[in-house]
């Protein structure tokens, strides 16, 4: 076996706290590079060979692949099952914005601030939109969309005026709710399991072992996540940033995937109807089953 560092992209959360414990405790031979700003940018970065895996959004990377003007093979693929539950996506504005104190408010006030486009702050404005009726063949692009790159420049943004609002997960919101610097006016869950892996074309091409090794350390970094609840806050609420208390509330909330190796087919179809639905696919993008390079059987 390749003894080279698989580079593998991340998102600082708490949902990478079994990836934390598969380098930690269990062996795995990576990089863990960390993105911010989210599932938008690994896809640049998985194109551009930065990065051998991400683990993301999965309307990210369905988004990604399925868009009609994907270049080339997409860059990407699907390769595993990350958690099962849905995403809370919590839905923030600024503290002075008196006007916004709704979801049904945000029709006239529809400045979007997302990560980046494609990212999954992106794509759930359409869902959004969608729920609520505001999208229709008359108006395809409900929202002024303003990229803002961070979670950080997200808070800015609603606070200066440059955005209205922002979506950003429930749990990493929270504590900008609680000390003031945002204010929550509503929520919207994902109609699918929250997060995937994806590896790069050229990584799904190599049969080296690596994809299989990460495999195996990840659904040990599951397990040992769900047997040691305690070390998991302590972690969560130490080098995230997060309290004890929200730490723990979202343990009760989420369920990581058991055997991470492979894709739902199922999910992703369905995933991609939703979007399509959504205005965010089209009927010339690229097919659910070519989007998981590995199907769960």
């Amino acid at each position: 076996m390749a003894t080279t560092s698989l580079r593998i992209g991340f998102v600082p959360e708490h949902f990478s706290t079994p990836l934390h414990y598969a380098q930690k405790h269990f062996g795995l031979h990576a990089e863990l590079v960390p993105f911010p700003s989210g599932t938008g940018h690994m896809i640049t970065s998985l194109r551009s060979g930065e990065i051998d895996i991400g683990i993301g959004l999965t309307e990210g990377w369905i988004a990604g692949l399925g868009k009609d003007d994907t270049e080339k093979d997409g860059g990407y693929r699907m390769v595993g099952t990350y958690v099962d539950t849905p995403l809370c996506w919590a839905i923030s504005t600024g503290p002075s914005r008196s006007n916004l104190t709704s979801v049904s408010s945000l029709q006239s006030n529809n400045k979007i601030g997302v990560s980046r486009i494609g990212s999954g702050s992106y794509v759930m404005g359409f869902v959004l939109a969608d729920q609520q009726g505001w999208l229709t063949p008359s108006n395809p692009n409900p929202f002024n969309v303003i990229p803002l790159q961070t979670f950080n420049k997200l808070r800015a943004g609603v606070n200066s005026g440059e955005a209205d609002f922002f979506m950003w997960e429930h749990f990493t919101s929270k504590r900008y709710y609680d000390n003031g610097e945002i204010k929550r006016i509503g929520e919207i869950y994902t109609p699918w399991p929250s997060w995937h892996i994806a590896a790069s074309t050229e990584r799904v091409a190599k049969d080296d072992g690596r994809l299989e090794a990460l495999f195996e350390k990840l659904d040990q970094g599951v397990k040992y996540f769900e047997e040691h609840q305690e070390e998991s806050v302590k972690y969560i609420s130490t080098q995230l940033d997060y309290s004890e208390e929200d730490a723990r509330e979202w343990l009760k909330t989420v369920n990581f995937t058991r055997g991470v190796r492979g894709v739902d087919v199922g999910v992703v179809e369905k995933t991609v109807g939703i979007l399509m639905k959504a205005g965010v696919l089209s009927e010339k993008g690229m097919k659910a089953e070519e989007m998981a390079a590995i199907q769960r059987s």
